[in-house]
């Protein structure tokens, strides 16, 4: 199995170095043209306006969207949970959506980067007991629409989901030290 992170700003690197832990081959994606051969795309949290630019400029969001309607899974983490989105909530004019889960997104709905927490989260289909979310100027999830799974949850608010051939988390699993996202990432969406 081969896993791409996108690698144009934010927390690509822990991604990596976890994916790389789990024994997978991890690939840091800066061309479309890495994607060809992937069976899955993490696109980082980090900032989603200036991964969004990124993104245009570079044309990644064509070749995302084909490589995805091709089999390849996609989870986005924060940031990229947003871009994931059919609608961003508070989006700049200029921000571009992927469109790849039927699910609307709400930037910085925790607050500024002051406000930034941890939580321990049941998230379904997990063993092992509660994950500790990591929430740095997390978006949450609005809404989910048909054939989309709400898989964790933080005061009310959706905070991971799954869909078909994809996964958006509003935290960072990237950054606990703990592969328990990442390997339910590999075992059900992507091999699913």
């Amino acid at each position: 199995m081969r896993v791409g992170v996108l690698a144009l700003q934010g927390a690509f690197r822990e991604h990596i170095m976890t994916l790389e832990a789990l024994g997978v081959s991890a690939v840091a994606v800066r061309k479309p043209e890495q994607m060809g051969d992937l069976n899955a795309l993490i696109i980082p949290g980090g900032e989603s306006t200036a991964i969004s630019k990124l993104m245009s400029a570079y044309g990644f969001y064509d070749a995302i969207r084909q490589q995805h309607g091709a089999g390849m899974a996609v989870w986005g983490t924060c940031a990229g949970a947003i871009l994931m989105a059919e609608r961003i909530i508070d989006a700049l004019p200029d921000q571009e959506p992927l469109r790849l889960m039927d699910i609307e997104v709400r930037r910085n709905a925790y607050g500024r980067q002051v406000d930034s927490f941890e939580a321990d989260l049941e998230f379904k289909h997990l063993p092992g007991g509660p994950f500790r979310g990591v929430f740095i100027r997390a978006p949450w999830i609005e809404r989910i629409g048909e054939g989309v799974e709400a898989l964790a949850m933080h005061d009310g608010r959706i905070v991971a989901a799954r869909g078909a051939g994809t996964m958006a988390t509003t935290f960072h699993p990237e950054l606990t030290g703990d592969p328990r996202v990442h390997k339910f990432f590999l075992d059900e969406v992507v091999a699913s």
